[in-house]
């Protein structure tokens, strides 16, 4: 065995300032004859649980340390304090506890900058730990550095004070001269004061050749490139993984320094940190579940038992015995495994969030089949109802926490989190870390910046990449897990081609997979019964606390993980709810209303479920069409079905439902399973089903069944198909039928248990499809009989995303739907009813504040309403109105109502607001007279708008859709409207539908490969490159019913390039590409679009620069004269001068040599290109 071990390594937690993966520590340890390791990341514990896990696997020790920041005083945040690295080692689990406790402090309290605790801390947590006094950055090795030797002493001996002989004396030699210049005064001191020395490397990397690694993570942590000569670097390539011998080697005269890590290795094997099992995982603390208790004094079990009774009666009028069977059964599972008080958890937070009004979904998950948890109100779909099984949830047979997870209104969720942090103690409850790894297509784009690498050389190799596999499975080089070669021929070319590119490969494969940064997870909370900084480390992230551990490892550990999702979905439907009673009084109860309405079924059937939740893909929608759902199980099995593996199914299962007398189930044992879902196998629930009725297995051992099927555990799985088909004793001893027994011929029976193994890795969960069945069922409700209240709905959840906001006014305009466009007097901050259509709302406008909208609002509510430009100012610039927001108003058409064009008031608003506020000040400086009379000022005042009409219409819309996403007021394709409707094509026929007189729709889908021509005009025009180096296009084209992507392949796109510019309008020839969730044209021709016949008569529009001279630029004319006439083209000019437009003799061409030389003179508003008729 070695005689030396590594007690300073910086893992992969380390987060890009270490690149020594947790998984090859022990490999490449154990390789150089080393029994023991120990993890010391920067200020952290992140990678700690692993470590350990890892090293027994390996049957290695794994010692638990930290390499913390330290300083003077860790609650002083002012300047920039110095801190020192720390080296602390686990001897026990006290040191253990100990070292969380102060690696929480130091992120909880201490951060700044960096994670820290002070000394005197250190001193109170100090039981239990080894300290080393760590590198360069230690204080003791700074002091040296500093030639204050008796300053280090000093220092030395206070930690031998705190420590006794489990302080270290650290000594390092990566080569680096200050290291040769401190070491001979360590010895020294250590000589001096008693104090042992023990040899270290800093290891940041495995093996010697992985320094360049080390320093590329370095370079994307810090944004810097590898030929920075001023970037952060190690300046040594010696922090790796040495071998005893090579460290004998570099302290050749102080053996006694390398045999200290071993001494220190044995005090840290006093005691393991973690109580691990034979599988290398963590034995669970079941001290760690908080407990509930009852306000009334009645036991968790009676309390449970008593709301679940008083519930029951509430859900089911009449309990007949199957409902009291089940009942009795699920509470006597929860009571056995110990899980009452979990229940009331659940119970007392859901309670809580509904007495508040906080929206609470359906349930998530198994969790939805427990009648228990339907009865107090957790879930809210009857598991007897859909056949939804127990089981699936709690086994008794395979002992497993529960797994409720929560929907809540997204709006919302932070306050059910505090409420829980109110009842168990800020300390017992946190949210969890989650990791942001470097992916495949990441890695590639970093490295490649880090070596310099052309932008189009690396951005040609991630888009031969799918975003998913790993780089080594992209290159062919190695199999997916599932054992497939997704190998990209092209890539690996490039690969064996280009050795630069090579390199950039090579390195990526080496950083790929890295943590690179910590977020708290979006869902996960866990709540504990004791103080969380007692067992697992803790941060901060942003205001909130997150443990250290990740979800998987706090509840192996013994804590209580809850999911407490945010779900946009439910804001969505209590919005439009409360909008349904504001607008006609009607208050809606679903729990009232059932879930059997036929018009509901059929605008799902119709595929009109743009904004309902789970359906608006344009494949799911497709599928709903063909499927026409009639009842709530049809939308259970939608959702279901219309996955990865089971679409397969969906032809069968429409076929079917359509043709029930069709249906030809393999044993008539089968039909009770499967006949709600049309004779198709679709959920978990029906393997155990099957197992259970035709094999004979208990609905527990179905379970274990479906797991194997899940995991493809091929062993286990032949292990059940015998006892399956021909019965047998499982491994409690208990005696199963099997099939044959229950009359079940053996082929038959073979070949269901075949077909049901193929399936089952795509089984879904029907509780969990149950569950968001019910918010589909809501929002197509709301969508078919109240359509503005939840199109209102949709919008306002969504208001700061401009592209979601345009999607849905885009489907509103399709449909006919009034949108009423932005005004200052009408419009509130959200959008609103407003008779047969919906008023946008004012927030929505791009650039301007959710707060100084309502501000504005407030102030028109409480003094009425704004009758001029210049009366708002006056009244809204003390609300802290800015020049850019109110232009955007201008541009929405906010103020069209108050009796002036946008041009005009885009002309004369700056000195407006400025004349406005010069005016509030002196208001507000309240001035007094000599009599102490307050000087009233004229608060009215009026500006001469300039006589220049309106913006020519393009211009003009052009702007409104800028602020906007979409054009409200008009159409700049209005013109074309007829001659565009002869090419028998528009976007609008991708979901084309006829009604007729009672209602009834029939939808005509134009197919998959058609070719068509679509007249619109260009969104956007991007450049792109194939995957060979070619340029291609892809064009966002729109008419006045949506958008469509056209993609022109390099050999249409060289033909075409020339038209290929923003607001084009253009005809766009090419065949139809229907895909899952997308459309596009793969096109072959591009006209610009001529109209034909009369509207060809109409004057053609022509382009024109126009100038707004202010008065304080009228002696600039020549000026501007001069540079017009260096830009000569075709681009006519009309100069706007005293409120008069003047059309000059020269024209100019339009490029940004015009536009920077102008804008010397004219500002951004007084230069503005558009179109007119001429």
């Amino acid at each position: 065995m070695s005689d030396f071990v590594h007690l300073h390594l910086h893992t992969e937690y380390s987060l890009l300032d270490g690149a020594t993966r947790l998984k090859e520590v022990f490999k490449v340890a154990k390789a150089k004859g080393m029994k023991a390791v120990a993890i010391t990341d920067h200020g952290n514990m992140f990678g700690t649980l692993t470590f350990a896990e890892e090293g027994k696997k390996l049957g290695m020790q794994a010692i638990i340390g930290c390499e913390l920041y330290a300083c003077d005083d860790y609650t002083n945040k002012a300047g920039r304090d110095e801190t020192d690295h720390l080296i602390l080692l686990c001897k026990n689990k006290k040191g253990y506890k100990n070292l969380v406790k102060l690696d929480s402090i130091a992120f909880v309290d201490g951060f700044y900058y960096k994670p820290r605790i002070d000394y005197k801390l250190l001193k109170e947590h100090s039981e239990g730990l080894v300290c080393l006094s760590a590198c360069l950055a230690g204080r003791v090795a700074k002091l040296l550095l500093r030639n204050d030797y008796e300053g280090a002493m000093k220092f030395a001996l206070s930690m031998k004070d705190i420590f006794g002989e489990d302080f270290y004396l650290e000594i390092q030699d990566h080569g680096l001269e200050e290291q040769k210049y401190i070491n001979p005064m360590l010895v020294k001191l250590s000589k001096e004061t008693g104090i042992k020395l023990v040899a270290t490397n800093d290891v940041h990397y495995a093996e010697r050749a992985d320094a360049e690694i080390q320093d590329v993570v370095m370079c994307i942590s810090t944004k810097k490139t590898m030929d920075d000569p001023n970037r952060m670097k190690m300046n040594s390539d010696q922090m790796y993984m040495k071998s005893a011998e090579e460290m004998a080697a570099v302290f050749p005269d102080l053996p006694d320094a390398l045999a200290t890590t071993l001494e220190i290795a044995e005090k840290c094997a006093e005691e393991e940190v973690f109580d691990l099992n034979a599988k290398c995982e963590p034995i669970r603390d079941n001290s760690l579940i908080p407990g509930y208790t009852p306000d009334n004094g009645q036991s968790s079990y009676e309390f449970l038992k008593g709301l679940a009774e008083e519930g029951l009666k509430k859900r089911y009028p009449v309990i007949t015995e199957e409902i009291r069977q089940r009942f009795d059964y699920e509470l006597d599972t929860i009571h056995t495994m110990g899980y009452i008080d979990y229940y009331l958890i659940v119970w007392d937070f859901i309670n809580y969030a509904k007495s508040v009004d906080i929206p609470v979904g359906a349930g998530r998950g198994s969790g939805v089949s427990s009648i228990i948890a339907y009865s107090v109100g957790i879930t809210d779909v009857d598991p007897l109802k859909y056949s939804l099984v127990f089981e699936r949830f709690l086994n008794i047979e395979r002992v497993s926490m529960p797994d409720f997870d929560i929907d809540f209104s997204d709006e919302r969720r932070g306050e059910v989190v505090e409420y829980v942090r109110r009842k168990y103690g800020s300390d017992k409850v946190a949210q969890i870390v989650t990791f942001g790894m470097l992916k495949a297509k990441a890695a590639i784009k970093d490295v490649g910046r880090v070596f310099r690498i052309p932008y189009a050389d690396v951005d040609r190799i991630t888009k031969l990449m799918d975003g998913k596999s790993t780089i080594e499975e992209s290159l062919g080089l190695k199999l997916t897990k599932d054992g497939e070669n997704v190998g990209v021929r092209e890539l690996k070319e490039i690969y064996d081609e280009d050795p630069n590119l090579r390199k950039i490969i090579d390195v990526a494969i080496k950083v790929e997979g890295l943590p690179r940064n910590t977020s708290m997870h979006a869902a996960g909370v866990v709540i504990c019964a004791k103080p969380i900084a007692d067992n697992v480390p803790l941060q901060r992230n942003g205001d909130d606390i997150t443990t250290q551990f990740n979800m998987k490892q706090v509840e192996q550990l013994g804590m209580l993980k809850m999911d407490f999702l945010g779900l946009i979905t439910l804001t969505d439907v209590k919005k439009a709810v409360n909008y349904v009673k504001e607008t006609t009084g009607r208050e809606l109860d679903f729990h009232e209303l059932g879930y059997e309405d036929a018009g509901t079924y059929e605008l799902i059937g119709a595929g009109d479920t743009d904004a309902v939740f789970q359906l608006e893909s344009p494949g799911m929608k497709r599928f709903m069409r063909d499927l026409k759902p009639t009842t709530f199980e049809d939308i259970i099995a939608g959702i279901s079905l219309y996955r990865p593996g089971p679409m397969d199914s969906i032809p069968d299962y429409i076929r079917y439902k359509h043709n029930p007398e069709t249906i030809r189930y393999d044993h008539p044992l089968m039909e009770s399973i499967l006949s709600n879902s049309y004779g198709v196998m679709i959920y978990q629930e029906q393997v155990m089903e099957v197992c259970r009725n035709l094999g004979g297995f208990s609905f527990g051992q179905s379970d274990i069944v479906r797991r194997a099927m899940g995991k493809k555990n091929v062993e286990e799985m032949e292990r059940q198909k015998k006892i399956f088909v021909h019965g047998g004793v499982d491994e409690k001893g208990r005696t199963i039928d099997g099939a044959v027994v229950r009359g079940v011929p053996e082929d038959v029976a073979t070949k269901i248990f075949d077909r049901m193994a193929d399936f089952a890795k795509y089984a879904f969960n029907k509780s969990h499809a149950a569950a968001y069945a019910v918010l589909a069922y809501q929002t197509a409700f709301l969508k078919k009989y109240y359509p503005n209240q939840f199109l209102a709905a949709i919008l306002n959840n969504r208001i700061t995303k401009i592209e979601e906001i345009t999607k849905y006014l885009m489907y509103l305009r399709s449909r006919n739907v009034p949108v009423y466009p932005p005004d200052i007097n009408q419009s509130i901050g959200d959008f609103h009813c407003e008779g047969e259509g919906i008023r946008f709302g004012l927030a929505a406008i791009k650039n301007v504040g959710e707060n100084i909208i309502a501000s504005i609002v407030e102030e028109r509510k409480n003094n009425g309403a704004f009758k001029s430009l210049e009366e708002f100012a006056m009244r809204c610039t003390p609300l802290g109105l800015n020049k850019r927001l109110v232009e955007n108003l201008i541009y929405a058409g906010a103020f069209d109502s108050l009796g002036h064009t946008r041009a005009q008031n885009v002309a004369v608003y700056e000195e407006v607001l400025d004349r406005a506020s010069a005016i509030n000040k002196q208001k507000n400086s309240a001035q007094m007279s000599l009599f102490g009379d307050i000087i009233k000022e004229d608060d009215t005042f009026t500006v001469d708008y300039p006589d220049l009409g309106e913006y020519p219409s393009q211009v003009k819309l052009s702007k409104e859709k800028a602020v906007l996403g979409v054009y409200v007021t008009g159409h700049p394709l209005s013109d074309y409207m007829d001659a565009f409707s002869k090419t028998g094509f528009n976007t609008s026929l991708l979901e084309y539908y006829e009604e007729d007189e009672d209602g009834n729709r029939t939808y005509t889908e134009i197919k998959d490969g058609a070719y068509v021509t679509l007249g619109g005009i260009i969104v956007s025009a991007e450049r792109k490159t194939t995957k060979r180096g070619d340029n291609m296009g892809v064009v966002k084209l729109e008419d006045v019913y949506g958008q469509i992507d056209c993609v022109f392949f390099p050999k249409s796109y060289e033909s075409n390039k020339n038209l290929l510019a923003e607001e084009e309008i253009v005809k766009v020839s090419g065949r139809l590409q229907i895909k899952e969730n997308d459309v596009q044209i793969v096109a072959d021709k591009l006209e610009k679009y001529e109209l034909a016949g009369k509207e060809t008569q109409a004057p053609a529009e022509r382009e024109f620069l126009g100038l707004i001279i202010p008065e304080s630029k009228n002696g600039m004319l020549d000026e501007i004269f001069d540079i017009l006439e260096s830009y000569e083209g075709d681009v006519g000019v009309i100069i706007n001068k005293d409120g008069k437009n003047f059309t000059i003799q020269n024209k100019v061409r339009r490029c940004e040599g015009l536009v920077t030389e102008l804008k010397g003179i004219l500002s951004d508003r007084e230069i503005v290109f558009f179109r007119k008729k001429s």
